[in-house]
């Protein structure tokens, strides 16, 4: 007996150890061919993909066509479930596979109506536009079609399966970065909500306005409901740098252009490295999967890069229902019917969730996302890029597509949203700044707060012409250099935003390149590695005049008055006072503000200084801020005890201050996430060129660096085929391949890559079929 049930003991484990490896094996088989020939049906002509040491594809083509066909075809092999995890947020489906969690996120896609609006684009876009969106969805469907081995192993996870891929699921894809990147209707609720505790004055105090010497780029109740109903995503981050200067400023003798544009950390990230050749087009830089665009890089005669322009193209209306009808609402020229449409919202595990989507003069409803009891008031959202005239994807493809600063400038006339600051630069020499986008000209007010729609006070009454938006060419200084922060002189004579990002990156490349008179890539490499805190530099003679209360707090004091301010990984100094930082905005703030603190919550340095310079009655009735300073001092250094250990001096930045890549399926999944989830150890804070924005909502790990560089570009127009590059983390969005997170290293040390022969990831031949 002992014997057989030994011989049964071992012969499971045998079944399970096979099981196991039979299903990796099976599972392995997701991963790309990345060598051979495949024979497709839609190509036109046969295409060849060679593949680099990181799987990064050069795509060589004989039209227009059969390029975008096999982007489609590159993209679906690397990055498959990402492109259908995107085109579902953007559809408002994500229900379908998560059930009831992701109802919210559902519910404010539809009632906003992305993927309506990305639909709609469409048949705007010219014959060349829309045959390439076409020929990309080919290329997908032609990967469903043929593949052989697994899909990748999020949808076994899940028990889903991808569906055929439309023109539609590429365009929602600039829907999404529209809601991301332009969501200044979240800060309108949250002032609105701040305003039901605070005074006008009060709340000036916490939005300092942009000070007067700093550099610009060119010379109640319902509130609480619909802010907390918001799911995460809605609203910029705002953090991204582009400079590029001349050739009279460069070793080479043509134009620099570097850019690194800043976004929400996740694996895979957001940007796949492509270069692309057609007769007489090369294109090379970062495509977004889901679409067939090169968003950001170079061609053989021009370069550009982008950073978040922050102006405000959304506005919420305060809407009457009329009285005697509450199927209308009032307008200036009486009562109007609301339109409505019905959704239904498929639930995995549960019942579909019917959606009644109304909408007003102004756009869709929104406050209907927080159950607004009948017979209120009721917000609704104007924005540019929910309009039938945005053409942003042409300008997008013609942008990438000019040959000099006339027909890049001519490209963007159809260029809808997010508004963008566009540096450009070409290999005749010349440089160049633009920011278009569809800007709202209003008829009263500047849309910092929701506004009466009632009155037509405050409607809009067109758009900035194209030719008075900013923009400028080879200016006296020759250089451009944005940084989110405020691009026009206050005698610009149109209204585009009231809130920018603070100087301190901008000013510290300003003088950067000031140090360095003729730059070079190499020059260019050393300032978007840059760590210097300019907020630490300002804050800290202010913060350290107090008394410390004890001899840690006199330990730690004497340490900040003697750190030079770089947010170095290996030093101790940047947590003790980002930590620091953060507990005395806590004292000073969290009790005024009650429970918006927490959205409120950030470092905000600015106000910091302004409340112990100006505004010390924030201090308490004393109006003394020596107290409130040492006592949050001693709250920071008992929380980093807590954290990090008694011993001071094992503190670490890069040990608190890691980049975190989340996977949106693993993470969830216990176990997993350990094996997934990618972080490391890294400089940097919220107001350094190389940025990492934390989130000091998160009490759980309030110093993680979530929102940094998701792209490193530096094009010298000497020799544009030598460009640099580096994404993060990897280019692969299957867990299983090398390429998932092997980039993310020579991300964090500042290396990059070049597009060059090597094809040793393989080389792949599409055929006609």
């Amino acid at each position: 007996m002992r014997r057989t049930l030994a011989r049964v003991f071992y012969a499971v484990i045998l079944l399970l150890v096979a099981g196991a490896g039979s299903a990796a094996l099976f599972l392995h088989s997701s991963l790309p061919q990345t060598d051979g020939t495949i024979a497709l049906p839609g190509l036109e002509k046969s295409a060849r993909v060679s593949r680099d040491a990181h799987g990064i594809p050069t795509i060589a083509a004989a039209s227009e066509h059969d390029a975008a066909f096999a982007l489609g075809f590159v993209h679906a092999q690397d990055r498959l479930f990402s492109m259908d995890m995107m085109r579902r947020y953007g559809a408002g489906r994500l229900s379908e596979w998560f059930g009831a969690r992701t109802l919210p996120i559902d519910r404010t896609v539809r009632t906003l109506g992305l993927y309506r609006a990305a639909a709609a684009q469409y048949a705007g876009l010219s014959p060349e536009v829309r045959g390439a969106l076409d020929a990309y969805a080919a290329g997908v469907n032609a990967f469903l079609a043929t593949r052989t081995g697994a899909l990748p192993p999020e949808y076994y996870l899940l028990d889903a399966r991808p569906e055929p891929w439309k023109p539609a699921d590429s365009l929602v894809w600039g829907k999404i970065m529209d809601l991301q990147l332009t969501g200044n209707f979240r800060g309108e609720l949250l002032r609105a909500r701040l305003l039901t505790r605070l005074s006008p004055d009060e709340l000036g105090v916490l939005y300092p306005p942009y000070e007067k010497d700093a550099p610009v780029v060119l010379g109640a109740r319902e509130v609480d409901a619909l802010y907390a109903m918001l799911p995460p995503g809605i609203g910029p981050e705002a953090a991204s740098n582009d400079w590029v200067v001349d050739g009279a400023h460069s070793q080479s003798g043509k134009p620099l252009l570097a850019n690194d544009p800043h976004l929400d950390f996740s694996a895979p990230g957001v940007w796949y490295l492509a270069r692309i050749r057609t007769p007489g087009l090369t294109l090379a830089g970062v495509t977004a999967p889901g679409t067939p665009f090169l968003i950001i890089g170079h061609n053989d005669r021009i370069a550009w890069g982008f950073t978040t322009t922050g102006s405000d193209v959304e506005d919420l209306f305060v809407e009457k229902p009329d009285p005697a009808d509450p199927a209308r609402y009032l307008t200036p020229d009486g009562a109007r019917a609301f339109t409505t449409r019905e959704e239904t919202i498929r639930v995995r595990d549960g019942a579909d969730a019917a959606l009644t989507v109304r909408a007003t003069r102004h756009g869709p409803v929104v406050s209907d996302l927080a159950n607004y009891s009948a017979g209120g008031d009721i917000l609704a959202l104007q924005t540019t890029w929910l309009g039938a005239d945005d053409r942003t994807p042409q300008a997008i493809w013609e942008m990438a597509r000019a040959r000099d600063w006339g027909e890049f400038r001519a490209a963007l006339k159809s260029y809808a949203a997010p508004q963008q600051n566009i540096v450009y630069a070409d290999v005749d020499g010349r440089i160049g700044f633009i920011a278009p986008a569809l800007v709202p000209i209003r008829a009263g007010g500047d849309g910092w707060l929701p506004s009466p729609g009632w009155s037509g006070d405050h409607d809009w009454t067109g758009m900035i012409p194209f030719d008075a938006l900013p923009m400028a060419s080879d200016p006296p200084r020759g250089r451009f250099v944005t940084a989110n922060n405020k691009i026009v002189a206050d005698d610009y004579p149109y209204f585009l935003a009231r809130d920018w990002e603070l100087p301190y990156r901008a000013e510290r490349i300003a003088s950067l390149l000031d140090a360095t008179p003729r730059q070079s890539p190499d020059a260019m490499a050393s300032i978007q590695a840059d760590e210097l805190s300019l907020a630490a530099r300002s804050l800290l003679p202010l913060m350290l005049a107090i008394k410390p209360k004890g001899d840690d707090a006199a330990t730690a004091a004497a340490r900040l008055a003697r750190w030079d301010g770089l947010m170095a990984p290996g030093a101790a100094e940047p947590l003790i006072f980002i930590a620091w930082l953060r507990e005395l905005n806590r004292t000073l703030l969290a009790d005024k503000l009650g429970p918006a603190f927490s959205f409120y919550s950030s470092l905000r340095p600015n106000v910091t200084r302004l409340i112990l310079t100006e505004h010390k009655e924030w201090c308490g009735a004393s109006g003394d801020c020596g107290d409130a300073l040492a006592s949050s001092l001693d709250r920071a250094l008992g929380e980093l005890k807590s954290r990090y250990g008694a011993d001071s001096a094992q503190w670490r930045w890069g040990r608190a201050h890691e980049a975190s890549f989340a996977s949106p399926v693993w993470s969830q999944v216990p176990l997993f996430g350990r094996w997934f989830d990618l972080a490391i150890a890294v400089g940097g804070g919220d107001d350094t060129v190389n940025a990492g924005v934390m989130f000091m909502g998160d009490d759980a790990a309030p110093f993680a660096d979530r929102h940094g560089p998701s792209l490193r570009m530096i094009v010298d127009l000497a020799a544009p085929g030598d460009a640099r590059f580096m994404i993060t983390p990897g280019q692969s969005g299957n867990p299983l391949s090398p390429h998932w997170g092997d980039l993310l290293l020579p991300w964090r040390n500042l290396s990059y890559l070049t597009f060059d022969a090597d094809e040793s990831d393989g080389i792949l031949t599409l055929d006609p079929k």
